[in-house]
């Protein structure tokens, strides 16, 4: 199935049903009064995560949404039936905006999360709502409201701890493939990798996380040059980049620290916040280099690409230091979620409102 992260729909919510003007007609009862009921409301417009989609190709091709409109309402008080709501199921990471205001509507990060898009119209008044002591046969309805309208845009951005920043060729569907039980393509060409790849990387029982592949960058890309930087978004969810650097080109005029360099600077070009974000460098493809020449080679670039990050050294296709680098990224993304968890803690804690509750209860239960 082709991979498609981004989507533009209008979604239309029904229109409430009118309200009934009808006055109540039976033998022997002259004065019957008004009977008219209302109309029924406009079905409206909701977006549902799904973790079994992972693709937002259904909302490329097919782009109107239209929920049912209500019905009106009718005599002896019989009221509109309301219209369907309708549901748009789409992949966890979801990001749901308004196309004319930008507006964030949603943010979908969890299985079956709900949100309204776009809200139905309230169905009209019938007249039995406008009686009175001085008017007791009104003629008076109203008509329903319309419907919401709206223009929006889905822009799909994976969930992973962990993401993968490299050239093409760099090694990072290989990496990818030895660590974890993603099986995406690899070959010896450049942008082998044409969408983004989650893998789950397992270094225990009920120990793992998860990492993202993107297509790989070139220089030039925020300019559009390869495949641009547009699946850079999907790293934006990640605690941790990993940059893969091919140390032992098939081209000896190539030369890795500008490559790398080229690569941090898309990284600047496309979102600072993405760029601060905390990365480490795994120089790739050890098994390539002469054993004598490794050393040399590894302290040559560390220097000349001016780095004082953590620094590993892994050969993908044969899994040397693969295990060792997996155990630490574990590692940090453990702590990161327990420091995260504990910061909501604390906010929960410091919560006046949360706060003034417990003490309360304290006060109650010392009484």
């Amino acid at each position: 199935m082709k991979f498609i992260d981004e989507a533009k729909i209008e979604v239309i919510a029904g229109d409430g049903g009118d309200g009934s003007a009808s006055m109540r007609r039976e033998k022997f009862v002259p004065f019957g009064g008004p009977d008219g009921g209302d109309g029924g409301r406009g079905g409206s417009v909701y977006a549902v995560a799904d973790r079994n989609i992972n693709t937002l190709i259904d909302y490329r091709y097919t782009k109107k949404h239209q929920a049912r409109n209500g019905e009106n309402g009718r005599g002896s008080d019989c009221y509109g039936k309301g219209g369907d709501d309708i549901t748009l199921r789409m992949p966890v990471g979801t990001v749901i905006t308004d196309l004319d205001t930008g507006e964030l509507i949603a943010d979908l990060t969890e299985h079956e999360q709900c949100v309204m898009v776009a809200k139905g119209g309230a169905g009209g008044l019938g007249n039995l709502h406008f009686k009175s002591s001085t008017n007791r046969a009104p003629r008076q309805k109203t008509d329903g409201k319309p419907g919401e309208r709206r223009m929006l845009k889905l822009e799909l951005k994976v969930l992973a701890d962990v993401g993968l920043l490299g050239m093409p060729n760099a090694g990072k569907s290989t990496f990818i493939a030895s660590v974890s039980n993603a099986k995406p393509k690899i070959a010896d060409y450049p942008f082998t990798t044409l969408a983004p790849n989650l893998g789950v990387v397992r270094v225990g029982p009920s120990k793992s996380f998860v990492i993202a592949d993107i297509p790989g960058l070139i220089e030039g890309a925020a300019e559009g040059a390869g495949l641009g930087h547009q699946f850079l978004r999907h790293l934006q969810r990640t605690n941790l980049l990993l940059h893969l650097v091919d140390l032992a080109p098939f081209d000896e005029s190539v030369d890795p620290v500008a490559e790398a360099k080229a690569i941090v600077g898309e990284l600047r070009k496309y979102d600072e916040t993405l760029y601060e974000k905390p990365r480490w460098l795994v120089l790739n493809k050890l098994d390539m280099v002469p054993e004598e020449e490794r050393a040399a080679r590894i302290a040559d670039f560390v220097k000349r690409f001016e780095w004082d990050g953590p620094v590993f050294e892994i050969s993908a296709l044969t899994g040397q230091g693969c295990e060792n680098l997996c155990y630490a990224v574990y590692d940090y993304v453990s702590a990161h979620s327990d420091a995260r968890r504990a910061a909501e803690a604390e906010d929960l804690a410091s919560d006046v409102r949360f706060r003034d509750e417990q003490g309360g209860g304290a006060a109650q239960s010392q009484e």
